[in-house]
Formats: C-alpha cells, sequence, structure tokens
C-alpha cells in the first residue's frame, strides 16, 4: 500500500515539474518575444510614418533608406574605419578609468584613512562633467586618441569608484568579524572578502560606466576629432547627409544593447548568486 502511494506520489511530482518546467518555457519566450517586438514596431511606425509624409522624411528618413546607407557606407569601408578607431578609444578610456577606479573604491571602502582622504577629492570633482575639462585635455594631450581616452577614463571614473567603496561598505559585519578571527591576512581580506562580496554594486557602476563612455565619446568626437562615430554624425549633420547621420546613431545604441548584454552575461558568470 505504501509502495503504491509512494509511486503514485513521485508521478504527481513528475507532473507538477514538468508542468512548471512548460510555464518557465514559455514566459522566457514571451519575453523574448516582447523584446524584440518593441524595436521591430517602432522601426514599422517611423517608415509608416515617413512614407506617408506625416512625419517629415527629410528630417526622419525612412529606415529602409538608413539600411540601405549603412550597407554603402560599410562597403565604401569607411564606416568600419570610423567604428574601429571609436571602438579603441572606447575600450581604452574604459578600462583606463575602471582598473584604477576599482582599486581606489577597495581601498577606500577597506581602509578608513583612504576613505577620509580621497572622499572630498571625488566628491569634489564627481559634479565636474568631463567634457566641460575637454580644452585643457586638448591643451595637454592634444588632438590624438590618447585625449579621448582620458576623457573617457574621467567619465567612467566617479561611478565605479563610488559603486565599489559602497559595495565593500555594504558587505555583511559577520564576514569581517570572521575573518578577523581567523587571522586572514591584508591579502585574502582583499581578494576573498571586499572583492567579492563588493561585486553586485560594483559591476552596477560598470554598467553605468559603459553607457557613459557611449556618451562621453560621442561628443569628444564631435568637439576635436577627425575620425570616429562622434565625428562621422557631426560632418553628416553639417553636410545634412541625415541618413549618415541616423547610421551613426543607431551604431552607438546597437553597441551600448551590445555591450550591455555582455556585462549582465560577465554578471551571472561572476555573481551566480545574485538573480
Amino acid at each position: 500500500m505504501a509502495t503504491k502511494m509512494e509511486e503514485v506520489y513521485m508521478e504527481n511530482s513528475i507532473a507538477v515539474e514538468k508542468q512548471m518546467w512548460k510555464k518557465g518555457r514559455r514566459r522566457q519566450k514571451v519575453k523574448h518575444l516582447l523584446t524584440v517586438a518593441s524595436p521591430v514596431c517602432l522601426l514599422i511606425l517611423w517608415e509608416v510614418l515617413s512614407r506617408t509624409h506625416i512625419i517629415d522624411a527629410r528630417f526622419f528618413p525612412p529606415p529602409t533608406e538608413i539600411i540601405g546607407t549603412f550597407f554603402k557606407m560599410a562597403a565604401s569601408g569607411d564606416l568600419f574605419d570610423n567604428l574601429g578607431i571609436s571602438l579603441y578609444r572606447i575600450i581604452g578610456g574604459f578600462l583606463l578609468g575602471v582598473i584604477p577606479a576599482i582599486l581606489l573604491g577597495l581601498l577606500m571602502g577597506m581602509y578608513r584613512p583612504f576613505r577620509y582622504f580621497f572622499q572630498p577629492l571625488v566628491m569634489a570633482l564627481m559634479p565636474i562633467p568631463t567634457l566641460a575639462l575637454m580644452p585643457i585635455i586638448l591643451i595637454i594631450f592634444g588632438i590624438s586618441d590618447f585625449s579621448k581616452m582620458i576623457t573617457i577614463a574621467g567619465s567612467v571614473f566617479f561611478p565605479v569608484v563610488i559603486n565599489t567603496a559602497a559595495g565593500v561598505a555594504n558587505i555583511d559585519q559577520i564576514y569581517l568579524d570572521v575573518a578577523k578571527n581567523y587571522g586572514a591576512k591584508s591579502k585574502d581580506f582583499f581578494f576573498k572578502i571586499a572583492l567579492p562580496g563588493a561585486l553586485p554594486v560594483m559591476l552596477e557602476g560598470i554598467q553605468m560606466g559603459q553607457a557613459i563612455a557611449l556618451l562621453t565619446i560621442v561628443a569628444a568626437e564631435m568637439m576635436g576629432a577627425h575620425s570616429g562615430i562622434g565625428y562621422l554624425i557631426w560632418t553628416s549633420y553639417k553636410a545634412f547627409l541625415l541618413q549618415q547621420m541616423y547610421v551613426g546613431l543607431i551604431l552607438i545604441s546597437f553597441f551600448g544593447y551590445f555591450f550591455s548584454l555582455l556585462l549582465r552575461m560577465l554578471q551571472k558568470v561572476l555573481i551566480p548568486w545574485k538573480k
């Protein structure tokens, strides 16, 4: 009798698990469908409004024309030359800002003397837009790739250092007490407690930093550059080649989304316990 009941219980459990798995799959399909549907609906609406002249096609050319312009620019090689230069500047400036920001943020979170010394400087300098310092950066470093990297690094640095320090400060006190009781060395405390504990908040700061890096590179290349996506957008606007301008804008939007997905994937790998 007990065996019969156990069999029925197992069958019911398996049926419930299958039902839950199917519901999970349906939710995932709906999620992916909605994710794709929003930009597609926007593009279709844009195309219809432009073709019917409800909006001025001179200023808002149909997406199909923009796609055609993209392939023409890609075939000429000019688009990928500018894109490669911009990506080089973005990645270089991003790393130049993120690496020292993580180190300083960890030190500020771990050691009070570092916090007391650097916090006033960070709080005082953070409100100053990096682009406002662009003339000084150009005077010091000239119109070079490194000057664009410095501009991006300055924009990325502050959100990352603040989030990293906050992440360390929010580590549960019990972990700190256990480390002290077991005589953890500074190196072990740094790599096994401070860094993993700060990762969730730190990665949010890095996520914010990558978005700021894309905003900064466009503005920096408009102001003082002879190449790059920002330069392409600005020169296309001045020449009233709006299809080319929109190609540059859409590329920046695409890479913003792409980098965001990469960081989310990295977040799942580094902190799998955080949903």
